[in-house]
């Protein structure tokens, strides 16, 4: 299911049977002469629809631009940054609106700069954002005080079920931690240009690998297809697994 082109029936059945909605968090940035601007946009984009294939999840529109940061190219690069204060509110009206319409099982899967599952700020204004959108529904929803009231006593019970509001909105990679290390990650290499391959074979053109030089982009030579495959099989077996 696809959200932008479902209807209240399909939005009502998410809903009542707690099917997980789930939003590519992309980014527009350099990767090289040889890499897609889209990259990191289109490997979580690839992997969903692909889990979509294999589970019953209804996909929301994709999130692209993003604080994607110049660490790799500068501003003149094509990268698209926004700032960090700015998207964490934008995206944390969009959780809102989702938790107000009665979505309680969202989940955001990111590629970008996710290396060993690391905190770096979009991620962070994700789960930050995520965090404060759930705080204000219960406060707005429950009341002040809504936690210690005599009703929430069984909070700590309920912490690793279904009605933990603070499960509402996981932010999760594309490839976890173990899924890295049995493969490999990088930024427009052998491993980034390989998943994408796999997913999007014209998005990586390896003959313009020289149109300009960088040291992170020399391992690419190496990429290929059945590399590419093996990543996606895992990272879509433990993401089978994580959204629930």
């Amino acid at each position: 299911m696809i959200l932008d082109r479902c209807f209240p029936r399909e939005v009502k059945k998410v809903q009542e049977n707690n099917i997980p909605l789930v939003i590519c968090g992309g980014t527009v940035e350099y990767h090289g002469p040889h890499c897609s601007y889209g990259c990191d946009t289109l490997v979580a984009e690839g992997l969903v629809k692909k889990l979509a294939e294999k589970k019953e999840i209804m996909i929301a529109p994709t999130i692209s631009y993003s604080p994607s940061s110049y660490a790799v190219g500068d501003s003149k690069s094509g990268t698209v940054h926004v700032r960090e204060q700015a998207f964490e509110n934008y995206v944390y009206y969009v959780f809102m609106s989702l938790l107000e319409a009665g979505f309680r099982n969202i989940y955001v899967v990111i590629h970008h700069q996710f290396e060993q599952e690391s905190e770096m700020p979009m991620t962070l204004c994700y789960r930050m954002a995520a965090k404060r959108a759930t705080m204000e529904y219960l406060e707005k929803t429950l009341g002040q005080g809504w936690w210690g009231s005599e009703s929430y006593a069984n909070y700590y019970e309920e912490l690793e079920g279904a009605n933990n509001p603070f499960g509402w909105i996981k932010v999760i990679p594309t490839m976890s931690t173990e899924v890295q290390n049995a493969t490999g990650y990088d930024h427009a290499g052998k491993y980034e240009c390989s998943i994408l391959m796999s997913l999007y074979p014209d998005c990586v053109q390896l003959d313009r690998i020289d149109d300009i030089k960088h040291w992170f982009t020399e391992s690419a030579r190496e990429a290929n297809s059945d590399l590419g495959d093996e990543m996606v099989a895992k990272s879509l077996e433990y993401l089978e697994k994580a959204i629930k």
